[in-house]
């Protein structure tokens, strides 16, 4: 029996490597250059695809003849064309289980930071104004706050055990999440997220990008929400309007905001988003930790494996 061919799309953890080296019915190769036309160069005779955040447009799908499954490091895959894969009938798996610890201490991470105006207090000690502590601005606790988690997947459901852990109120919003699951997991379910939103201190957003959710946090839903309140987005920068957003920064009713994603990636300089104080950035990282790499480059690599040997995926996207 013939080889399968794995091309893996930038370098990928020891471990996934060590799994394709234990395993003698592959043949493997990593490349750093992730330019669609280098790529078409290579797809044609690959059987797998392991693949991070690099873009896999129509034009690669499009000649990878005997390509049978994309393996995506990650829970997203807005930089996979879906529509060529199901013209071509290929299976798409992703890591879902791999990140979602990660993520969720990214928003705690956020939500303290802000509430307890970490960077102000930090610039103040070590600019020697320790006696200047009494003239500053007041942090606040986030017990007994209420919290929206929009979007109740494998990472809502992580981050609700950590809010409850903090003793906040956690209300859930899920159209796909039955209100026993929400109930059982202790948040509570609720069915408008606009409606929800005047009485939240705090909004976590875990939402795919999709056609219906682009800008979906719009003018509308901003005018919605309580003065003061805190937002988080750790899912896509494309499900916020950021023009909007910044209004709200600007003139409320938000007082902070916490972005780990934005809607174009890097970020340009000159947004003007990077001129706000109010504003927590990090460069989509949340779910970027020693032990997220670990799990999901294993998983990546054990569905290609797993495709081959005509096992069941893991957490499989699509095949048609």
């Amino acid at each position: 029996m013939s080889k399968k061919k794995i091309l893996i799309i930038k370098p990928i953890h020891e471990a996934g490597i060590e799994l394709l080296k234990s395993n003698s019915n592959y043949d493997f190769e990593v490349v750093e250059n992730d330019d669609p036309k280098f790529l078409k160069s290579k797809i044609k005779d690959i059987d797998g695809i392991s693949i991070r955040t690099s873009k896999l447009n129509a034009d690669v799908i499009d000649v990878a003849n005997s390509l049978k499954i994309i393996s995506r490091h990650g829970v997203g895959y807005d930089n996979i064309d879906l529509e060529a894969l199901k013209q071509k009938n290929l299976t798409l798996a992703i890591t879902a289980t791999a990140n979602a610890v990660a993520v969720a201490e990214h928003v705690m991470f956020m939500l303290l930071n802000i509430s307890k105006r970490k960077n102000m207090y930090d610039s103040t000690v070590k600019e020697g104004k320790f006696n200047d502590r009494n003239k500053l601005p007041k942090t606040v606790e986030i017990w007994d706050k209420n919290i929206l988690i929009a979007g109740f997947g494998r990472i809502g459901q992580a981050l609700i055990k950590r809010c409850l852990g903090f003793e906040m109120k956690v209300f859930v919003y899920d159209p796909f999440v039955s209100k026993d699951i929400i109930e059982k997991l202790g948040g509570i379910k609720v069915d408008s997220m606009e409606e929800t939103c005047k009485d939240m201190d705090a909004i976590s957003l875990h939402i795919p990008l999709t056609v219906e959710t682009a800008n979906l946090i719009d003018a509308s839903v901003f005018i919605e929400m309580k003065q003061g309140s805190v937002l988080v987005n750790t899912s896509r920068g494309g499900v916020i309007d950021q023009g909007a957003l910044i209004d709200a920064l600007k003139l409320g009713p938000l007082s902070a905001a916490g972005l780990d994603v934005y809607a174009e990636e890097p970020i340009h300089l000159d947004d003007p988003i990077l001129k706000l104080k109010n504003v927590m950035l990090t460069p989509h990282v949340a779910w970027l930790t020693r032990e997220t790499l670990n799990r999901s480059i294993a998983l990546a690599v054990e569905n290609c494996v797993r495709l081959r040997d005509k096992q069941d995926l893991l957490y499989q996207v699509s095949n048609n």
